[in-house]
């Protein structure tokens, strides 16, 4: 039991093993046994009703995702606080059987042997999320079901679907339909690295969800235990939206298209009326696909406000409601559309800078991705935080500083600094401490264009995350790791160096299973041969540093900066 990922609370090994045979009975509450069979597929388990070797029983008293499982020699017992609870009591089961566990079917070579023992076990902290940026570079269905599927492996429970942004908008409108055709592709891509003059591939991208696939989505992810969080990110970052609906810009008679490059853009939408009318019936439209939607986010960053400035029409709004400056009206404009969700009973989600105006909603979870100061800041005025800071979660860093590298937007963010985050900050009082929901790692996809590149940014660097999470601390003896500003060829060991205890020992034994899963993680000591950057997609070293990054950030967020530079 010592090589499980993430760790459990208490593991206690016994002697002996049970074997797992072909048909196998489950009984206990049915919404149970399925999450169990679901994680256990490979096993085809068969629901019976009263004796068998598997039994699962309910205690509600446990919390709704832990678990208590104990494994003796004639059989498996578990009890779980519910169904998320059951789940991951079977992907701990499923850790204890041979790597080829983890195959889409069952070999006839493998023996289907566990350890006896018992685990007790449960989160320390309620969100562990994902946040897979879909709208810079589109991401097919199966990808984002494949990544629950990741995400089910790993105890990581919060999927937040970053749905539109400049560069596309990913979800189908049936109340305003121009919103796909028109938002979700554009001619061509840029190609320029950071502070490079433009370039571009000349091929056109796209794509879009229907609702009906956002219900699919929703469905699938709720039988693996993981909730889907939309993002609809406004009122900045809406090229976009306002290639579709020009006339909900803050320029009236303005075109706009579907932005082809990265950064920061002028584009940004009207906060009149008509706004928030459109963006309800929005909201709506995503909320019934859903069905399941206890938190939406609704963005708030990176809000160029001149336009709103300029504008007569806005500006009278904003001296009709009472408000100073176009600042108060952005604060304004979230409140109240965190206002429509929270009658719809759901809490809003945003990125710091809406925190720093001060008009939220006590309810609205704040995402401080800019550091620790604006999120302690936020817990001190009432809010929940998941933390979010650019070092160590922005997974669009690289993980060595190397030409070896495929493309990424600065160096270095390594497995060994993500392990090391305390995702419950240790010098926050007791108070503060409570209002942690948890801890997030970002996928933003300018530099991340298609599913393999995506495996190699996640993982193994979410498998620590995934570890930090659940338990709720910084990983005890991190894998020793490449140095960050040399190059680092691939090696063919993939444990090489390795130690032998803590999380290094058990990450080490965990990536046989990725394999397993077909996973195209990134080996520890640098790219395989085909990982490697190369053209255009070769990663420039030393351009930016991500800790200089956070240093910079800290700074803006030390003067309560609503804004920041384009990186």
């Amino acid at each position: 039991m010592e090589h499980l990922l993430p760790s459990p609370r208490v593991a206690v090994p016994a002697s002996g093993y049970f074997t797992f045979s072909p048909g196998d009975l489950i009984a206990g509450p049915e919404p149970l046994t399925r999450a169990v069979r679901l994680a256990l597929a490979v096993l085809d388990l068969r629901e019976a009703a009263g004796n068998a070797v598997v039994q699962v029983v309910e205690d509600p008293a446990l919390g709704s995702e832990a678990y208590t499982l104990e494994i003796a020699e004639d059989g498996i017992r578990i009890v779980a606080g519910g169904v998320a609870g059951a789940f991951y009591a079977a992907q701990t089961i499923r850790q204890l059987l041979p790597v080829d566990a983890y195959r889409s079917v069952r070999l006839p070579r493998a023996a289907w042997v566990v350890p006896c023992g018992r685990v007790e076990d449960g989160p320390a902290v309620p969100w562990r999320g994902v946040h897979l940026d879909v709208s810079r570079h589109f991401l097919p269905k199966r990808e984002v079901l494949r990544m629950i599927d990741l995400m089910g492996v790993h105890k990581l429970n919060m999927l937040h679907l970053h749905l539109v942004d400049d560069q596309g908008w990913r979800v189908e409108s049936r109340a305003y339909p121009r919103l796909h055709e028109i938002g979700s592709h554009r001619s061509r891509t840029t190609t320029s690295y950071y502070r490079e003059d433009l370039a571009y591939d000349g091929i056109p991208h796209g794509g879009h969800y229907t609702l009906d696939d956002l219900s699919e989505i929703s469905a699938y992810a709720r039988e693996r235990a993981v909730t889907v969080v939309p993002e609809i990110d406004v009122p900045g970052h809406a090229s976009a939206i306002l290639a579709a609906y020009p006339e909900l810009g803050a320029k009236p008679g303005e075109r706009y298209e579907v932005l082809d490059r990265w950064g920061i853009s002028s584009a940004i939408l009207s906060p009149l009326p008509a706004t928030v009318n459109f963006l309800t019936t929005v909201f709506d439209e995503i909320i019934d696909a859903l069905g399941v939607v206890p938190f939406f986010h609704i963005g708030g960053d990176e809000c160029v406000l001149d336009d709103w400035a300029a504008s007569e029409d806005i500006a009278a709004h904003q001296n009709d409601l009472g408000l100073a400056t176009p600042g108060d009206l952005h604060a304004w404009f979230l409140r109240r559309l965190a206002d429509v969700l929270a009658d719809r009973g759901v809490r809003a989600v945003v990125w710091d800078e809406a925190f720093v105006s001060g008009r939220l909603r006590e309810d609205t979870v704040v995402m401080p991705w800019r550091g620790m100061n604006v999120a302690r800041r936020a817990v001190a005025a009432g809010h929940q935080v998941v933390l979010t800071p650019v070092f160590p979660l922005y997974f669009d860093y690289a993980e060595a500083g190397s030409a070896e590298e495929p493309l990424a937007i600065g160096e270095a963010i390594t497995v060994s600094d993500v392990a090391g985050f305390a995702p419950v900050p240790e010098g926050w009082d007791a108070a503060e401490r409570e209002r942690v929901a948890g801890v997030q790692f970002q996928l933003w996809s300018e530099r991340i264009p298609d599913a393999r590149t995506l495996d190699y940014r996640a993982w193994p660097r979410g498998c620590a995350v995934a570890e930090i999470a659940w338990t709720g601390a910084p990983a005890q003896n991190p894998p020793a790791q490449d140095n960050p500003t040399q190059d680092t060829p691939a090696q063919d060991s993939l444990t090489q160096d390795i130690p032998t205890q803590g999380f290094a020992a058990r990450l080490a034994a965990h990536l046989p299973r990725l394999d397993a899963l077909g996973v195209e993680y990134r080996p520890l000591n640098g790219p395989r041969p085909w990982q490697r950057g190369g053209g255009w997609r070769a990663h420039r070293p030393g351009m930016l540093s991500v800790r200089d990054v956070t240093a910079h950030l800290d700074e803006l967020t030390h003067a309560a900066d609503s804004t920041r530079p384009s990186v």
